[in-house]
This record gives C-alpha cells, sequence and structure tokens, in this order.
C-alpha cells in the first residue's frame, strides 16, 4: 500500500474517532431523551395498573448505590448494564403481556439503539475504567435476577408483567434522574 493510501486511512480513523467522542460528549443529553421517551412507551404499552394485579406487587428494591460512584465512566458502564437487562427482559415470553405491540417493538428499539450508543463510547474506556466494584456489578445483576425469577415464578402472567413494567419505570426514573445530574 502506498503512502498516500496510508496517509487517507489515517486521516479517516483520526476524523472518526474525532466525530464519536463529539457524540460521546452529547450521550448524558442523547439517553435522558431516550429514557423520557422510553417512559412514554412503558405507559402507551398497556393501561393504567390492573387492580387484579395489587396483590401480586413487590419491592425489588433498586441498587442505588450503583449509580453513585465519583467516575462518571462507571456510572455510564453501570447505565449501560441497567440498559442490556431491560432489553433481555422485555425481549421474552411476552405472550400474557397484552401489551400494544408497536409501543414494546419501539420501546425494545430504543433500548437497543442505546445500548450500542453506550457501548461505542464506554468500550474504549472500559479496560481503564472497568467496574471498579465488582459488589456493585453483582448488586445490578441480582436485583434484575430477582425481576427474571419472578417472572418466570409466576409463569410470565399478565399480572407479573404488570409488576415488571411497574418496576422498569420506577427504574428508569432513577436513572434519568442519575444522567441529570451527569449533565450539570
Amino acid at each position: 500500500m502506498s503512502t498516500f493510501g496510508l496517509l487517507q486511512i489515517g486521516l479517516i480513523l483520526s476524523c472518526t474517532t474525532k466525530i464519536s467522542s463529539l457524540h460521546c460528549n452529547h450521550l448524558p443529553l442523547q439517553q435522558s431523551k431516550v429514557i423520557e421517551s422510553s417512559l412514554q412507551l412503558l405507559d402507551k404499552m398497556g393501561e393504567k395498573f390492573p387492580r387484579q394485579c395489587v396483590r401480586e406487587k413487590m419491592s425489588f428494591r433498586f441498587p442505588e448505590q450503583v449509580l453513585k460512584p465519583r467516575q462518571k465512566e462507571t456510572v455510564k458502564v453501570a447505565i449501560e448494564e441497567i440498559f442490556q437487562h431491560i432489553f433481555y427482559i422485555f425481549s421474552k415470553n411476552l405472550t400474557l403481556a397484552a401489551w400494544d405491540g408497536r409501543a414494546l417493538e419501539q420501546f425494545q428499539n430504543g433500548l437497543y439503539q442505546q445500548i450500542e450508543q453506550v457501548e461505542a463510547c464506554v468500550i474504549k474506556k472500559r479496560t481503564h475504567h472497568f467496574w471498579s466494584r465488582e459488589a456493585s456489578r453483582l448488586k445490578l445483576k441480582k436485583y434484575f435476577q430477582k425481576i427474571d425469577c419472578f417472572l418466570k415464578d409466576r409463569q410470565h402472567s399478565l399480572c407479573s408483567w404488570e409488576v415488571s413494567r411497574a418496576e422498569m419505570r420506577r427504574c428508569l426514573q432513577f436513572v434519568d434522574k442519575v444522567i441529570r445530574r451527569l449533565n450539570n
């Protein structure tokens, strides 16, 4: 390959890196918009919380301390993992959920796009800022496993999905608060 060809490749990579870093600088604002949209789609997916499901309400206790580290990169990694867990939960066995399919699909697509965007910004720095506290990561995993087990134990019933949808709403609202703090 000629020197000119190598120079062109170098310029392209340099521009791509700069564009990517500019994109990453606006990530908290994008995340805030995606979460706002996700919350609206969660509302649109189903009606108000069904009365017959009130008895099944459960407190899963979101591990708030996971999103309180001092380093912004660690928070971004945690948020990426939260989006991945939510996407996983809302991508399986939804037959009894009785939700608006279009809103659900838009919700899933928004989460997937956000995961890809966060991954693109975090992956480069992951080796330097990888979860500094493995305990935090395990708490987050345990939280989502509780929700997953709750759904499985209740055979993915309508009420178990409604309880899970309400919990994901609370989870996203907390993440949104943290993202808004990062923006300031």
